[in-house]
């Protein structure tokens, strides 16, 4: 067989990975080797922090709905999310968050059928 050299390839590929790279500090941004590291890193990152950012979401929806709920006479959020389910309201605490915020009005209502 004859011989295939790598070189275009080779330059693609590198050319890919100081695309990726471009905006990184010193380096990390010019040569191809630590470029490729730094990449690696960062998606390792961005694989964690994208189930980090669910738990982030949650913890903030929650924190939110337990001020509107003390603001509208409940004891706490978590015997209003009993009385909740209880009463058999099939609302997330995305959404109770979202009304608790944008439409206080709409939060109100259903927090008073909550007793």
């Amino acid at each position: 067989m004859t011989r295939v050299k790598g070189g275009i390839m080779a330059q693609k590929r590198r050319k890919n990975v100081l695309e990726r790279a471009k905006g990184y500090r010193g380096i990390r941004s010019k040569k191809e080797r630590y470029a490729h590291e730094a990449l690696m890193r960062a998606g390792r990152y961005a694989f964690a922090h994208r189930r980090d950012k669910k738990t982030d979401f949650r913890q903030l929806w929650i924190v939110r709905l337990n001020a509107a709920v003390r603001a509208n006479g409940h004891a706490s959020y978590s015997t209003f999310i009993a009385k909740l389910k209880k009463n058999g309201f099939q609302l997330d605490r995305k959404v109770l968050a979202q009304f608790a915020s944008e439409h206080p009005e709409i939060f109100s209502r259903i927090a008073k059928k909550i007793v």
